[in-house]
């Protein structure tokens, strides 16, 4: 199943300031609902999606990169895959995001996605996805600008450098260190520390769309354990 949605939110910041949060995974993964990043291997990013349905719940765990980024343009590509971990089925998602100034403390932010969905899981997703991330983008929105009220942008001055960084002579004879070889210059695995993600319930994110196709389901499935449990 494939499917694409396109989401718009807007953060109450310059988009000189805005630009390098919206890409600062790291830094915005915990005001997505449900999301939790677990690690980072160079600009490689893995974590997990919690969702839940009444008190039945599952997870992905998947990983994103990005493809492109134009810091001038303001425009950025990412790839992005997942698994649900009791074999379900996968997802895929190619995503642009773009920001655009709406005044000079708001900037806009334009995301589209397109999804490719397989297995058991495609089959509840059309009709339902965009409901769904819609009112995710909507709640995401909203922490991300709670969390830039109570904790300012700390964004990273790319114009700061040391001499290292600029190679110039800083007057010490020391030895240079010898080339770096091809282990040492792979990327490592950073572990992320921080608290579980609280799944989302996707009934209270879609409503009457999730229980009208899941019901049935649900139903058959409760009728298929009393008639195991009466011939038991």
């Amino acid at each position: 199943m494939a499917e694409q949605i396109v989401n718009e939110f807007t953060v109450n910041r310059p988009i000189e300031e805005a630009w390098p949060i919206i890409c600062d995974v790291e830094k915005i993964a915990p005001c997505l609902p449900g999301a939790q990043l677990d690690e980072i291997e160079g600009d490689i990013y893995r974590g997990r999606v919690k969702v839940k349905l009444g008190a039945v719940a599952t997870e992905f765990k998947g990983e994103a990169q990005f493809v492109e980024r134009d810091d001038e343009a303001h425009t950025a590509k990412l790839s992005a895959k997942g698994r649900d971990t009791k074999g379900r089925g996968n997802a895929a998602a190619d995503i642009t995001a773009t920001a655009e100034a709406l005044s000079p403390t708001s900037t806009k932010c334009s995301v589209t996605a397109d999804i490719h969905i397989t297995g058991k899981i495609a089959q509840f997703g059309r009709g339902i996805m965009g409901d769904v991330s819609k009112k995710l983008i909507d709640q995401f929105a909203t922490n991300l600008n709670t969390m830039l009220d109570e904790q300012g942008t700390d964004a990273p001055d790319p114009a700061a450098a040391t001499t290292e960084d600029t190679g110039e002579d800083t007057g010490d004879d020391t030895i240079d260190p010898a080339p770096a070889t091809a282990a040492d210059e792979a990327p490592k695995v950073r572990k992320i520390e921080g608290p579980a993600a609280e799944p989302v319930d996707l009934a209270d994110m879609a409503g009457p769309a999730v229980l009208k196709r899941v019901v049935p389901i649900v139903i058959v499935l409760l009728l298929i354990g009393l008639l195991l449990r009466r011939r038991s």
